[in-house]
């Protein structure tokens, strides 16, 4: 597998934001749910060696996060909801500074590849501060997967996105999927059965499903994603 979890528990004093959850991911896209305050956000940043567990185990490809927190780093593209991007660099030159931090050998051809793969010609030698929403999230996305990591993290990929955008970023998730391992998370029930192959729901800091998407339809009367969802959060 290459995302394993299990009893993951984080504590901040006496709130449980993630209550010893277990979860395994492997290729393909995994849509990870839940109401604000869940503890999505946490789990994904334990994942990424941003934050300790309190108790637990998780491991990416194998590496134990706690144990071998830079064999994890290399194996994981992150991009956090926020989108941290240096405003004032162009386009290109910020993936060549990524390249680096990566200590990639001749990236120049890998470069090229993302910036097409990712569709940023048009504006590869913009300031990023210059891009629109949509073009900045194609660039966090770029960064995240240049050094060709085998798992990808997403947290709101394309929150505040127009329609064509989000068609846009949506391919290019799907098309990731088949070769990588991805967690999305979003709040966008259309977006998730549009490109995820398996739906974890989390809520209080517990897991209250896990399966594929047909399998989770099936459990509840055929019933549409969004209701599901508000069904077992709602409890």
């Amino acid at each position: 597998m290459s995302i394993h979890v299990e009893s993951l528990t984080k504590t901040y004093g006496t709130q449980k934001a993630v209550d010893s959850i277990s979860f395994s991911a492997n290729t393909g896209v995994l849509g990870f749910l839940g109401p604000n305050g869940a503890g999505k956000s946490t789990t994904m940043k334990i994942l990424t060696g941003f934050i300790p567990q309190t108790s637990g185990k998780a491991s990416v490809c194998g590496f134990d996060v706690e144990k071998e927190p830079l064999a994890v780093k290399r194996s994981i593209g992150y991009l956090p909801e926020s989108n941290p991007l240096y405003v004032d660099m162009y386009v290109k030159e910020s993936l060549g500074f990524i390249a680096g931090i990566h200590q990639m050998q001749n990236p120049a051809n890998r470069i090229a590849d993302i910036i097409e793969q990712t569709g940023l010609g048009p504006e590869q030698h913009k300031k990023i501060g210059q891009l629109s929403k949509g073009y900045r999230q194609r660039v966090g996305l770029a960064q995240a997967i240049l050094h060709d990591p085998e798992v990808l993290i997403l947290d709101e990929p394309t929150s505040g996105l127009d329609p064509n955008q989000l068609i846009g970023i949506r391919q290019l998730i799907l098309d990731l999927g088949k070769t990588k391992t991805i967690i999305l998370s979003t709040h966008i029930m259309q977006e998730v059965e549009a490109v995820c192959s398996q739906v974890i729901i989390i809520d209080n800091g517990k897991i209250v499903a896990d399966d594929s998407l047909e399998g989770l339809r099936k459990k509840n009367n055929g019933n549409s994603l969004e209701k599901i969802f508000i069904e077992l959060t709602n409890a």
